[in-house]
């Protein structure tokens, strides 16, 4: 079953680039999400196998604190590495919480990015819709209980599954990709009012790596999920929060959340109103207390309104500790 449809295995990112260019086919590294998708005849190839890029494993770090990740660096590589664990704990966290330790072992950073979306009606060859060149999303008039719930104006209502992605919007980490192409940021590989695909990459776009900015003096960060069981489950909602402290005032923040939209969201309003606070307990209940009024429930989303507002409140007080 791994072998049907593969090119050649590159040697090189150039040759790599050239190989999803040529044959118009999607990369697997580790595989956790392709090779379901082809057991579920949601996709048949051909794949491009990046294993043997091992230029594009590993954390470097820059002199000004700032780090590259290479993008065929695993999740459990991105949840065990001290200093990552130290620079920026809820991106670490968030690795930690990611599926299980088997696929936490093998998925890879930008697979985690660039996986499709877990909405049983596209995974499913039995069912057309938006993102497989039909006109409707089933999911939209059936099953949708773990779809949306703030609307970005799509048709289509699966959330993107990247828990990563999410950690990294809230850091401002920027993507990298192939053969020169402008760095752009992690939240710019995504596009809410796009019912017809998960990520903006073209075909032939090989992301290499995801460069993080230096942390900041008196930063702290945390991550937390809603689940409906404690281990190996996709969230029900989850949020990062990032705050900057100086002279006992929060003079920064940043909160993102996931599973809650087509893409990983930030949070302004709740980020603007928790600057200049003292960053209290009581700080953080009014900084997210309209948070519900930001989301458009569809008719079985509507427990996720003040699911995330708790869920943000929770973040936001872990890293205010």
């Amino acid at each position: 079953m791994s072998t049907v449809n593969t090119v050649d295995t590159p040697a090189d990112v150039p040759a790599a680039a050239a190989a999803l260019r040529d044959s118009a086919g999607e990369a697997r590294a580790g595989g956790t999400d392709v090779m379901a998708r082809l057991r579920e005849g949601a996709v048949g190839g051909p794949f491009v196998d990046l294993h043997r890029l091992s230029g594009l494993r590993g954390v470097e770090w820059c002199p000004d604190g700032s780090a590259r990740i290479g993008a065929l660096t695993t999740v459990a590589e991105v949840a065990a590495d001290e200093r990552v664990r130290t620079a920026y704990p809820a991106l670490a966290q968030t690795a930690a919480a990611v599926a299980t330790p088997q696929i936490r072992a093998v998925g890879t950073l930008g697979g985690n990015l660039l996986q499709r979306n877990r909405c049983p009606y596209f995974r499913s060859a039995a069912f057309d819709c938006l993102q497989k060149g039909g006109d409707t999303c089933p999911a939209r008039e059936g099953d949708h209980l773990h779809g949306t719930v703030v609307d970005q104006g799509a048709r289509c209502v699966a959330p993107h599954p990247s828990s990563l992605a999410m950690a990294l919007m809230a850091y401002d980490a920027v993507s990298v990709e192939v053969e020169g192409a402008a760095p752009r940021a992690v939240a710019d590989l995504y596009d809410g009012t796009d019912s017809t695909r998960d990520h903006v990459l073209e075909g032939g776009s090989l992301l290499t790596a995801v460069v993080m900015p230096p942390p900041a003096e008196g930063e702290s960060a945390a991550y937390r999920r809603a689940t409906s069981r404690s281990r190996g489950e996709w969230p029900l909602v989850e949020a990062v929060a990032r705050v900057v402290r100086t002279g006992g005032t929060v003079t920064a923040a940043a909160v993102a959340a996931g599973a809650v939209a087509r893409t990983p969201i930030r949070l302004p309003e709740v980020e603007s109103a928790l600057v200049g606070t003292a960053g209290s307990a009581q700080d953080a209940a009014t900084a997210v207390a309209g948070v519900p009024a930001l989301c458009s429930p569809l008719p079985q989303t509507g427990y996720k309104a003040t699911l995330l507002r708790d869920t943000v409140l929770d973040v936001l007080e872990r890293a205010l500790a």
